[in-house]
């Protein structure tokens, strides 16, 4: 079992929290199921669950009828997953800009958690 948890910004703000509120309610259900899966699964977990975005960046997918959702996560010490930021799908091709931020908050919580 792993341990899935929000990335926080310094403001204390959950990006990754703010995109699953702001879901429709059922893709909301959808993807807290998405999330229970990749708490069970981790690293063994594949497509068409998770796919691997490069730099250690993982996106979670998630589908409920036709609206697509992606979450970011990475894997940390200690069996734990922090999830970044996410988005809606709305083309074939992920926005290089979504992977950016992922990549960013990865930084930023390795930073802080060396002087934790």
């Amino acid at each position: 079992m792993f341990d899935v948890s929000y990335y926080t910004l310094p403001n204390g703000r959950k990006p990754v929290k703010d995109f699953i509120d702001s879901l429709t309610p059922k893709m909301q259900v959808k993807a807290m199921a998405s999330i229970e899966i990749l708490e069970e699964f981790g690293n063994q977990l594949r497509e068409p669950y998770s796919k691997p975005m490069g730099d250690g960046i993982f996106e979670l997918r998630i589908q409920f009828a036709s609206d697509i959702s992606r979450i970011f996560y990475f894997f940390f010490v200690g069996n734990r997953i922090i999830l970044t930021n996410g988005f809606i799908k709305k083309t074939r091709k992920t926005p290089p800009g979504e992977i950016e931020i992922a990549r960013a908050y990865k930084a930023d919580y390795e930073r802080r958690a060396m002087y934790e």
